[in-house]
């Protein structure tokens, strides 16, 4: 039995096909096209599917899901053995439930907190007894060095790609703003990390989102190093253990 799942991100949509639990095909697209899904649907004759979004969800796409598949609609109503404390449930985003309601099934009995570096930087913690009572929010990378271009007048925009992984010297303009940003964002994960330590005893550091290959390489040598997990695809196993049940 094959089940789909799509979240659908700020700025990418990530799909991806599970036998059970056992993940057998992703991508990640710009648009999310129904002629592609079709083929996917069509191949490998999926059962299940749902979907995250961070923005309201599509009609459209989950029609077709409806048509196609058993659609199970994906919400913070659904509790996965999690006892919920967030006062504001109905603003919570389904990626950081999704990553709340994985971490909780992949490491069973155990304190976590999630990092996701992506158009945003989130931190979610959930206890070893599966209780969750939220997180924080702050800018993902790109968004700081667009907020350095656009709130000055003389700093330029500063083109970061995640394969640029070395934290550059402060020698000329462009790399003290590198530094400044990734530095900054390096010491405050650490900061968190940190912080939920002194809270929770054998906390396990999951990082996961597009720039996490990034943060996790920074970690290495960090004395935190021991309790970082790299999980890229931890919202889209969140979603299938929802709907794999």
């Amino acid at each position: 039995m094959y089940n789909l799942v799509i979240d659908i991100g700020n700025t990418n949509s990530k799909l991806a096909v599970f036998e059970q639990k056992e993940l057998v095909y992703y991508q990640m697209f710009n648009t999310l096209d129904k002629a592609s899904l079709a083929s996917i649907i069509e191949k490998y004759q999926i059962k299940n599917a749902t979907v995250s979004s961070v923005n309201k969800e599509n009609s459209e796409l989950s029609d077709f899901l409806k048509q196609s598949t058993n659609y199970i609609p994906f919400t913070t109503e659904i509790t996965a053995g999690i006892k919920n404390h967030y006062q504001s449930q109905a603003t919570l985003g389904l990626d950081r439930w999704a990553k709340v309601i994985a971490a909780n099934c992949l490491y069973k009995a155990c304190n976590c907190l999630l990092i996701d570096v992506g158009t945003c930087v989130t931190y979610d913690t959930v206890t070893a007894n599966s209780e969750y009572f939220g997180g924080s929010i702050s800018l993902g990378i790109k968004m700081r060095f667009k907020a350095l271009n656009y709130y000055t007048n003389r700093l330029p925009l500063v083109d970061w790609q995640v394969e640029d992984q070395e934290i550059p010297e402060g020698s000329t303009t462009i790399n003290a703003i590198k530094n400044g940003v990734l530095q900054g964002l390096v010491n405050e994960v650490e900061g968190f990390i940190a912080i939920a330590n002194a809270k929770k005893e054998s906390l396990k550091v999951v990082l996961t989102g597009g720039d996490a290959v990034f943060l996790n390489k920074q970690l290495k040598n960090s004395i935190f190093a021991a309790q970082i997990l790299h999980e890229p695809y931890l919202v889209l196993k969140g979603l299938n253990e929802v709907i794999t049940g």
